[in-house]
C-alpha cells in the first residue's frame, strides 16, 4: 500500500499522459492487423435545408444548447459533439433530435426544453447542416471515432493484460470487466483503461489502539475520512492518526512510461471484446 499524499505528484501528471496516450491511440495502424474488430462508420443523412431555416435553427441553438454543446454543435466542455452523434446521425426530420430535445436526458445533466414542432425543425435543421458540413470537412476534427480506436490486435491485447501489464492480478474478464465493452466505447473505454476517474481507494486508519478500514472519501493536509464496512462516514485529524491508501490507479499510471503505442492499440481491441 502507499501513502496517498505520495501518490499525488503522480495523479497531477496523469492528465496529460492520459492525452498523449490517447492521442498515440487515435493514430491508426498501418492496416489492419489479425483479431482486429474494425467497424464502417455510418455515413450521415445528407439533405440541404434552407437558409432561413437553418439561420432560426442557428439563434435557437445559440440560445438554448451552444453552453453546453458549442456554438458550432462540435461539443463543449459539458455536451458531446454533436456532428459525430450517432443520434443525430440516424435521425429523420426530427424523429430522434424531437423526443431528446423535449424530454431532455436528465441522467447527463441535459434539461428538457419546450418547442414548438417549427422551432424543432429549425433546430434540427442547424444540427444536421453543422454535421454535413464537419463530416465534408478534411482534418480538423474535433471528436473521435470508435472506429479510429479499432485497430489493435486482440489476441496480442489479451496476452498483455495477463502478462507484461499486469492487468490480470487486478482485474477479471469475467468478474469486474464484465460486460465493460457494453458500458463504455470508443474514448470512454479509452479513458476507464488509461485513467479510470471512479476507482476507489482503500485506506486503513490507526487511531487509540484501533485499526479502521474503509474507503477512502476525504483527505487533504489536514483530514483523512472513510466510509466504513458499516457505510458510517468517520474522519481524524491527520496529526492525530496513522493512515495508509492503497489506490488501485497507480498501477494504471505507472503503466504510462511502459506502454507502446502497439500495447494501447491490442490492449483496446482486447477490451472491446468483453461485452
Amino acid at each position: 500500500m502507499d501513502l496517498l499524499r505520495s501518490t499525488w505528484p503522480s495523479a497531477l501528471v496523469a492528465a496529460l499522459f492520459v492525452s498523449l496516450a490517447v492521442s498515440a491511440a487515435q493514430t491508426p495502424a498501418h492496416g489492419t492487423q489479425p483479431g482486429s474488430t474494425v467497424k464502417p462508420s455510418t455515413a450521415p443523412v445528407s439533405k440541404s435545408y434552407s437558409p432561413d431555416l437553418v439561420q432560426k435553427g442557428s439563434a435557437l441553438f445559440a440560445r438554448d444548447c451552444s453552453f453546453c454543446h458549442g456554438r458550432d454543435a462540435g461539443g463543449g466542455e459539458s455536451g458531446p459533439d454533436l456532428t459525430r452523434s450517432k443520434l443525430v446521425t440516424q435521425d429523420v426530420d426530427g424523429d430522434k433530435i424531437g423526443p431528446v430535445v423535449r424530454n431532455g436526458r436528465p441522467e447527463k445533466g441535459m434539461p428538457p426544453f419546450s418547442l414548438s414542432d417549427p422551432e424543432i425543425a429549425a433546430l434540427m435543421a442547424f444540427i444536421h447542416t453543422q454535421q454535413k458540413t464537419a463530416t465534408s470537412r478534411k482534418g480538423g476534427r474535433k471528436g473521435v471515432d470508435v472506429a479510429d480506436l479499432q485497430t489493435g490486435n486482440v489476441e496480442a491485447g489479451k496476452q498483455y493484460f495477463n502478462g507484461a501489464g499486469g492487468c490480470s492480478s487486478c482485474h477479471s474478464p469475467t468478474g469486474d470487466l464484465a460486460g465493460i465493452a457494453s458500458r463504455f466505447e470508443g474514448l470512454a473505454l479509452e479513458e476507464q483503461m488509461l485513467y479510470p476517474k471512479d476507482a476507489k481507494s482503500k485506506v486503513i486508519v490507526s487511531h487509540a489502539g484501533q485499526t479502521i478500514t474503509g474507503t477512502l472519501e476525504y483527505l487533504d493536509e489536514f483530514t483523512v475520512g472513510l466510509i466504513d464496512q458499516t457505510g458510517v462516514y468517520r474522519s481524524w485529524r491527520v496529526a492525530d492518526v496513522q493512515y495508509k491508501v492503497d489506490a488501485p490507479v497507480n498501477a494504471h499510471v505507472e503503466l504510462f512510461s511502459k506502454y507502446t503505442d502497439a500495447d494501447i492499440h491490442n490492449l483496446m481491441a482486447y477490451l472491446q471484446t468483453l461485452r
